[in-house]
């Protein structure tokens, strides 16, 4: 017997998930589903016309929470069976209703549905913290709208868009997870009571060969275990596209936040926009100056380990054999839980950032004001000429002076200089007002804000409404 303390802890489950999602896949919620999948075929059993007792029923009900796990675990090292030995373990504390658990079922039964029903509630969670983490999204877009900054392409600056316009890109890229999301739910489907290759061989035997009966037991428990809609066709497993499906919904979101914390870890190295970092937070052991954006950086090194797990779940699909083989058992056990606990992870964890970004204004205008003369000098020339100028002799000049402003800038370390130059050269006959009439930032973002504008209202808002029953709450990080 070991403390704890030396073995191997799961990060997932010590530093990052929340207990909400480590209870979805914790040993007491998938031993109880399948007490409970229990109940539901021995209810519908009973409905359907088998010799099943009320007292039998009301004692499986009255063990579904308290699991004996010394009995099972002890049976499960002699028989080297999980599924039975938690029949067995079950019928212990239920001698009456023993002969009847499990009846006509195989492991599948208990345990591909139970699989099913933490996928389903698991994609559920995720769901509604997407939903929050867009609402939190939006705030920043719709504040940040008409705050001019420079664009990169390359990470090269570029022309101009805003802060919110930036935002909104990264918003929709979520807004197409949530919908991967929400197709994933709706189409959702339970395994049900289909036997030991499928074909539902033993149920047709139990009902006397009545086939309407079997299909009815199928549609009873599915209904019992909250799902309305049932796979037409499985083996004695359901087919493991669905967790490959499953876990490339959550890759999906895996990607898009691991490229929005990419642009968030880059702004905050150049100041401009920053992580919420805490009064008494620990930036670096050795540079106590330091803020590193150890929350970004911890959502890309999450998002990184949920992408490679969709590679688990494709090999375990397409290694299948016939009706079922054991290759994807010991694989799931980690690839399923894993790929939503993670997920759930970085879904906190930018909620987190979310509620707490710090914009810097003046440093964005900075930036600005360096790049912008550069960007505008078609502008100032075609003013210039406006005014009377040589366009080919003006041209010739501007390219000489940006020539040299840059060259002070890159080797010399200097300020850009470039619009002084101009102004004091009387070729181009401009006063400092008119100037400035040139390089307001907010004659050059374009539709920036109305594109904000319109993402919002169009696309965000009605989504965030038709799901306003959602609790919002603030995300506290436990480490």
């Amino acid at each position: 017997m070991t403390s704890g303390t030396d073995v191997y802890q799961n990060p997932l489950v010590q530093r990052y998930a929340s207990d909400e999602m480590l209870y979805l896949f914790s040993n007491d919620f998938k031993f109880t589903t399948w007490r409970q999948l229990w109940i539901a075929l021995a209810e519908s059993q009973q409905e359907l016309g088998l010799e099943i007792t009320d007292e039998q029923i009301d004692e499986l009900k009255r063990y579904q929470e308290t699991i004996n796990y010394d009995e099972a675990q002890k049976k499960e090292k002699e028989i080297r069976h999980d599924v039975m030995a938690h029949v067995h373990a079950y019928g212990l504390q239920c001698p009456k209703a023993k002969p009847i658990i499990h009846l006509g079922a195989t492991s599948a039964y208990v345990g591909d549905n139970t699989d099913l029903v933490q996928i389903k509630k698991g994609l559920q969670l995720i769901h509604n913290k997407t939903l929050i983490l867009m609402e939190a999204m939006a705030e920043f877009c719709d504040q940040y709208k008409d705050l001019p900054t420079l664009a990169f392409t390359h990470f090269q600056p570029a022309q101009l868009t805003t802060v919110g316009k930036r935002g909104a890109l990264w918003l929709y890229d979520i807004l197409m997870d949530f919908e991967n999301l929400q197709y994933q739910l709706q189409r959702m489907k339970f395994r049900g009571v289909k036997g030991t290759t499928g074909t539902q061989a033993s149920f047709l035997k139990l009902f006397n060969h009545d086939q309407h009966k079997v299909e009815a037991l199928d549609q009873k428990v599915a209904q019992r275990m909250g799902f309305s809609a049932r796979l037409p066709v499985t083996g004695q497993t359901y087919t493991r596209k669905i967790d490959y499906e499953a876990v490339s919904t959550l890759s999906g979101l895996a990607q898009s936040l691991h490229k929005i914390t990419n642009d968030l870890r880059l702004l905050q190295h150049l100041k401009e926009i920053e992580e919420p970092f805490e009064k008494n937070q620990v930036g670096s052991s050795a540079m106590a100056y330091k803020r590193n954006p150890m929350r970004s950086e911890r959502i890309a090194a999450l998002s990184r380990y949920v992408i490679n797990l969709t590679q688990n779940t494709a090999m375990t699909q397409s290694a299948q054999w016939f009706e079922r083989t054991l290759d994807d058992s010991a694989n799931k056990r980690l690839t399923i839980p894993e790929a939503f606990l993670a997920t759930d992870a970085i879904l906190d964890i930018a909620i987190n950032v979310f509620d707490g970004l710090v914009v810097y204004k003046k440093m964005i205008e900075k930036h600005i004001e360096q790049e912008l003369p550069f960007m505008l000098t078609e502008n100032i020339l075609m003013e210039a000429v406006k005014k009377g100028g040589d366009r080919q002799e003006l041209h010739e000049k501007i390219r000489l002076h940006s020539m040299e402003a840059s060259r002070m800038v890159k080797e010399e370390g200097e300020e850009n200089d470039l619009l002084k130059r101009i102004l004091e050269d009387v070729s181009f006959d401009l006063t400092e007002k008119e100037l400035a009439g040139i390089l307001d930032p907010a004659q050059y973002v374009g539709r920036a804000s109305e594109q904000v504008t319109q993402l919002l209202k169009e696309y965000i808002y009605p989504v965030l409404k038709e799901h306003d029953q959602i609790k919002r709450e603030k995300t506290d990080l436990k480490v």
